[in-house]
């Protein structure tokens, strides 16, 4: 159906990265979706007494009344929207919330209008990409890192034992419910994973760092219930959290201590002959995360260089959707580096507490790559997909099917497809660098004195 009159559109600058859309719907477009809809409705409605498709208007108006204008009102604005975004070439970021469609009204023989608030991409010119100071450290293994290696798989691989009291390190378990200084409910979590902090300071719990952790909860008893007090992380994803004063009741349930498992478990357990095949492995994993590493502090450069010559604003606060990004590409890169999942939600929790300052420059790569690799036209095949798939299987000792199936259910598919297009936009990068070896000392040395 085509419209003879074109809906007005204006488009508004409320702050940096955000535009809002107004847009007013004729009459006449209203109504002829609404008698498009009714039409199509009668054609195939079946009602009893009447031949399908010859019930009376008025019988039909009654029973699909809601349902035409309801129908009615998702087609008209979607449509209207993304006919604004199109002829405007807005690089919108993100879809307008479904609750920007309450309160309108669809009636027939009047106008509609609506307004919505959108995420879109700045405006910045990309600096010349060739020609980038790179260092690229020694990959070579430390001394004492296979050990070391060795002693988190011993630990990972270890048992349970059951405790009535606990100690620094520890772990407990419980259920654990946050709220906030108006009694609201945030979070109420059954079995709920503490650890101690083995340093007597700060810890985490639901996600959060609590910098007098190990004060506040001490070494309690099975059975303890426990009161933490905090305050919500600035860059929360939830923002109904940030800078509030929070409150975690905290019930242990169970106290536990890891006994790292024995050599001769562990090279049972792997189908190995002796020690030395264990430490075989151990050293290709992680020779093969050391090259991984490499070329992550790489990137890292490029990304730094990118930040640091190009200008443009950033939002004054993250969104709760902003925020979310960040740490979703955060986390994909730590699974991608081989990073174990309890170190990763470490990471997470740090980054909630960052600074604004450290959350801003991570939305602001996000910009930066996602320019730079639609200028350089880079695209991410299928088997590209399934490689780095393959990939994480291989580091997580899962199936390939069942982490693309986790990747689905998490909702960070999207994710995965950014990050390979992000590393390959920055290795295109690379590819032109200047780029000098240095051993990790020396790598060190040069990086502390840029910061």
């Amino acid at each position: 159906m085509s419209d003879t009159i074109s809906n007005t559109v204006k488009i508004e600058d409320v702050g940096p990265c955000r535009k809002r859309i107004s847009i007013d719907i004729p009459s006449e477009t209203v109504d002829g979706h609404i008698e498009s809809a009714f039409s199509s409705v009668a054609h195939e409605a079946n009602i009893p007494g009447f031949r399908k498709g010859h019930a009376p208007r008025r019988l039909i108006e009654k029973r699909f009344g809601s349902y035409v204008k309801e129908e009615t009102k998702s087609r008209l604005i979607s449509s209207a929207y993304q006919e604004a975004i199109t002829e405007n070439k807005l690089k919108v970021l993100s879809q307008p919330p479904a609750e920007a469609m309450d309160g309108i009204e669809i009636e027939a023989g009047k106008p509609v209008h609506f307004e919505v608030e959108v995420e879109v991409m700045p405006e910045f010119d990309l600096p010349d990409l060739k020609g980038i100071k790179v260092l690229k450290p020694d990959s070579a293994l430390p001394e004492g890192l296979i050990k070391e290696e060795i002693d988190k798989i011993a630990i990972n691989e270890g048992s349970l034992d059951e405790r009535e009291d606990s100690e620094k390190g520890d772990y407990l378990t419980g259920n654990a419910v946050m709220t906030d200084s108006e009694g609201v409910e945030h979070y109420n979590i059954e079995g709920a994973v503490v650890q101690i902090p083995a340093d007597g300071k700060e810890g985490m719990i639901l996600g959060v760092i609590v910098p007098d952790f190990a004060k506040q909860i001490g070494t309690p008893k099975e059975g303890a219930k426990l009161t933490i007090k905090l305050t919500g992380p600035e860059n929360h994803e939830i923002e109904a959290l940030r800078g509030k004063d929070l409150t975690i009741a905290y019930e242990v349930v169970k106290v536990y201590r890891i006994v790292p498992a024995v050599m001769g478990d562990l090279v049972a357990k792997y189908g190995f002959n002796d020690e030395e095949q264990l430490r075989e492995m151990v050293t290709g994993q992680l020779t093969q995360r050391a090259e991984v590493q490499q070329q992550s502090v790489m990137r890292q450069q490029i990304n730094k260089y990118l930040a640091d010559n190009i200008d443009f604003e950033l939002p004054e606060g993250l969104t709760a959707q902003q925020a979310a990004r960040n740490l979703e590409r955060r986390r994909m890169e730590l699974m991608y580096r081989g990073v174990n999942p309890t170190e990763i939600e470490q990471h997470m929790a740090e980054l909630r507490s960052a600074s604004s300052e450290s959350a801003s420059t991570e939305l602001k790569q996000f910009f930066i790559l996602s320019k730079a690799a639609e200028s350089m036209e880079i695209n991410v095949e299928e088997s590209e997909v399934n490689a780095q798939i393959v990939q994480l299987a291989m580091q997580q000792g899962k199936r390939p099917e069942q982490v693309r199936d986790e990747l689905i259910k998490s909702g960070q598919a999207q994710t995965l497809l950014q990050q390979i297009r992000e590393h390959k936009t920055v290795d295109s990068i690379l590819a032109d660098a200047k780029i000098e070896e240095v051993s990790a000392d020396e790598f060190n040395k040069q990086m502390g004195e840029t910061k």
